[in-house]
């Protein structure tokens, strides 16, 4: 098999189970999100200081700490990654699955915004008119259901200066993310200690103290590191063997699974709203990745041909 070809499997596979992940969520919707959080925190941060150990690279975590400068930035990417896990883990718990997807599904375009904002990216025709469709979506939604589709937009955004902020970060994904959970770990550390020490309850106003108390819930939240480092590892794996647009097209495996699940698995109501506002996300998708491959292409092309004239003269 090509590189190429293990690229789309490996980007294949973390798509799916960032897309099923809901159902492990689900699972444990009656341990309260905070908790839930802190405990995908510090499982994740076991699991890449345990790959980073295995690849002899955990100095390449100590030089990021090292680097003042950098370290802000990653501070601020570890907030906003924590505030879109956190959404993630509430729309399941509160029945919001459909939501969820939906901000994943919009996040590209959300994306492609911020890098005309803030980086001064130029967009095409196309691809600004897939912007207004998904804008003109989001409208659709609030006006139908009366309420804006906050965790849609909460997510969306998260995720989108996430991404913004890593491309200042001189480091790998996995690199990365590992100072970013450790960063957050006393954070979650403290929390922990409350829930279980003194009977601190948070945003949804109960308090469980899970872990150490249920084998089953407590391996359940452990796994929680696994579920998350795991992907990324498959997803850094892939972005160096195929182009960026194959990796967007490949990506809308993961909301269109979520969607998928909150419908079939979970049993979540479409309203009519819904209906009309995602066959207009699904447009503006499609239009944005036709554009992304045709771009693609034109890059390749030119590259190709820039070769060719170096080696003529």
């Amino acid at each position: 098999m090509s590189e190429a070809g293990k690229g789309i499997l490996a980007m294949s596979a973390a798509c799916c189970i960032w897309g099923l992940s809901a159902l492990y969520y689900k699972l444990i919707a009656h341990v309260p999100p905070l908790e839930v959080l802190c405990h995908r925190t510090l499982w994740s941060l076991v699991f890449f200081g345990l790959v980073l150990a295995f690849q002899g690279r955990l100095g390449e975590v100590a030089r990021l700490f090292r680097s003042g400068r950098v370290l802000g930035p990653v501070f601020l990417a570890a907030l906003l990654i924590s505030a879109n896990w956190f959404l993630f883990i509430y729309s399941i718990q509160v029945g919001r699955a459909v939501q969820a997807s939906l901000g994943y599904y919009i996040f590209p375009l959300v994306a492609v915004m911020l890098g005309a904002l803030f980086l001064r990216e130029r967009l095409s025709v196309v691809k600004w008119l897939a912007v207004g469709l998904a804008a003109l979506a989001v409208i659709t939604l609030t006006w139908g259901l009366g309420v804006a589709p906050w965790i849609s937009l909460s997510l969306a955004v998260t995720f989108g200066f996430y991404g913004l902020i890593k491309k200042s970060i001189a480091a790998g994904p996995v690199v990365s993310v590992t100072t970013e959970v450790l960063l957050l770990a006393p954070l979650a550390l403290i929390w922990l200690w409350g829930v279980h020490t003194q009977g601190w309850t948070g945003l949804v106003g109960r308090n469980l103290g899970t872990f150490g108390r249920d084998l089953g819930d407590s391996l359940i939240l452990m796994a929680s590191g696994v579920l998350t480092g795991g992907p990324l590892i498959l997803f850094s794996y892939a972005s160096r063997r195929v182009s960026m647009a194959t990796v967007g097209l490949v990506q809308y495996i993961n909301p269109t699974l979520q969607f998928l699940v909150a419908t079939l698995a979970f049993g979540e109501v479409i309203t009519g709203w819904h209906m009309l506002a995602f066959p207009l996300i699904w447009t503006a998708l499609a239009l944005y990745s036709g554009e992304s491959l045709r771009q693609d292409r034109a890059a390749r092309r030119s590259a190709i041909n820039t070769s060719t004239d170096g080696t003529d003269l």
